[in-house]
């Protein structure tokens, strides 16, 4: 079918993909990643304040003019540029490891209102409005307790070394002694006191880089929550991509479609016209050569019919008027390939849904013939809910991939319908490992949905 195994969901981009490995608890506190973590803490300790006061200012503003309308402007202009402290932040997340997509840009009004609305009321804006509100606390929160974990671990490591340079302390007992004091007085600067402080430190030395990467664990959930594009946004861009194809599709169908009537059909029935006007003329003078015409006149007929049946089936097949089970069987029928069909007789979804679920298994068991040297294929549908679950499977060689044509074309059909499928919020997958089996499963609703 096509030539790199891949598992493929058709959903849009990941908002948040992260580069961050596996950290080991023991050699953690000496590899570059907890150090850059600790860094990141400490440059977003210094820059959370600014972006506080920013969205403090933001909100009163925004309280303040908001009975002036007009200047409500100043307040949207604020808003949008909260989008840029969203960037900075999306820059820190890069830093601890992990890519947070930028949220959609906004969309412009026409008009004074609608342009108004859309500045102050910017979704992306006031998200990161509230992240820079939660963001001042939690990096108070978490670069002090990593900066005390670190210090406290350094400090009890070496504190065999500094202590005598600290002034005399008289203890409990009397004596005088130089180094820390427990709470009842007892001196840490015997041999087993410096051993406990060692090995204090040393288990805050193995903790402070797990606290690190758990505080960065937080800052990236919440940056790509509150600072990434929603789950709805993303999803109305995938469809308005995805219809955008579906439309620039059908229009360069229409043209084959236009182009093969002209080309094809039009010019038989010109000649079929030209030979019935020739076989009128020659009826009375040369009987034999009327009957000639007529009768190859006859053959264009039956062309012309022919073709006009294909062009129709490519639009919607006849087959269809019984039900995508006829319609099915039909196709398997015609397939060189052995094809086994589960379809229930009682599956009706939408029409425009059936047309769908239709050609895209044609094209499933065209690839299957094609591309993938299988000696059958099976088709399985049925309804899951609201959902028409379909399955393809052919026991060929696999490989199949999606978006990645080859100099001969293969993979352009899966792209194909992948769009097909998106144009009505569907879903697809294909999971082809080399050697095969491909098994293509594909989600459509049963009915269209209005929005």
């Amino acid at each position: 079918m096509s030539t790199t195994a891949t598992m493929t969901d058709i959903t849009v981009e990941p908002t948040v993909s992260s580069r961050r490995g596996p950290q080991k608890f023991w050699s953690a506190p000496f590899r570059p990643r907890a150090w850059s973590d600790f860094g990141t803490h400490l440059l977003i300790l210094l820059v959370a304040p600014f972006g506080f006061a920013y969205a403090v200012l933001t909100v009163v503003l925004t309280a303040a003019l908001a009975v002036t309308v007009v200047g409500l402007y100043v307040p949207g202009w604020l808003v949008l540029g909260a989008r840029g402290w969203g960037g900075m932040f999306r820059g820190f997340a890069r830093l601890l490891g992990v890519d947070v997509r930028a949220p959609l840009p906004r969309r412009r009004g026409k008009g004074f209102w609608r342009g108004l609305g859309r500045t102050i009321g910017d979704g992306a804006g006031w998200r990161a409005v509230l992240f820079l509100f939660i963001a001042f606390p939690l990096a108070i929160l978490s670069a002090v307790l990593v900066i005390v974990f670190l210090v406290t671990a350094l400090g009890c490591l070496t504190y065999g070394i500094w202590y005598r340079f600290l002034p005399l302390q008289q203890a409990a007992d009397g004596t005088w002694h130089r180094g820390a004091m427990l709470w009842d007085g007892t001196p840490m600067d015997s041999p087993a006191g410096i051993a406990a402080y060692a090995a204090v430190g040393l288990i805050l030395w193995f903790l402070w880089p797990q606290l690190a990467r758990g505080f960065a664990a937080v800052w990236t959930a919440l940056i790509g929550l509150l600072l990434g594009p929603t789950r709805y946004s993303l999803r109305v861009a995938k469809l308005q991509t995805s219809r955008g194809r579906t439309v620039e599709n059908a229009d360069a169908k229409l043209r084959w479609i236009e182009r093969d009537l002209h080309d094809g059909t039009q010019a038989r029935l010109v000649a079929l016209a030209m030979q019935l006007g020739e076989a009128k003329e020659s009826l009375e003078t040369d009987p034999d050569e009327a009957r000639t015409l007529v009768a190859a006149a006859h053959v264009a007929t039956k062309d012309a019919l022919t073709e006009l049946r294909e062009l129709a089936r490519g639009i919607r097949p006849p087959a269809l008027e019984a039900g995508l089970t006829v319609a099915v069987e039909t196709l398997a029928a015609r397939s060189s390939l052995p094809v086994t069909v589960d379809v229930p007789e009682d599956l009706r979804p939408a029409p425009s849904i059936e047309s769908i679920a239709y050609f895209s298994i044609a094209e499933l068991i065209t690839n299957a013939v094609k591309h993938s040297g299988a000696t059958g294929v099976y088709v399985l549908a049925e309804q899951r809910k609201r959902q028409l679950w379909l399955r393809v499977r052919d026991d060929g060689l696999g490989g199949a991939a999606i978006g990645v044509p080859s100099a001969d074309g293969h993979g352009s059909g899966l792209a194909g319908l992948r769009d097909r499928v998106d144009s009505v919020d569907g879903t697809l997958h294909v999971d082809s490992p080399e050697g095969g089996p491909t098994v293509v499963t594909i989600t459509l609703p049963m009915q269209v949905r209005d929005r």
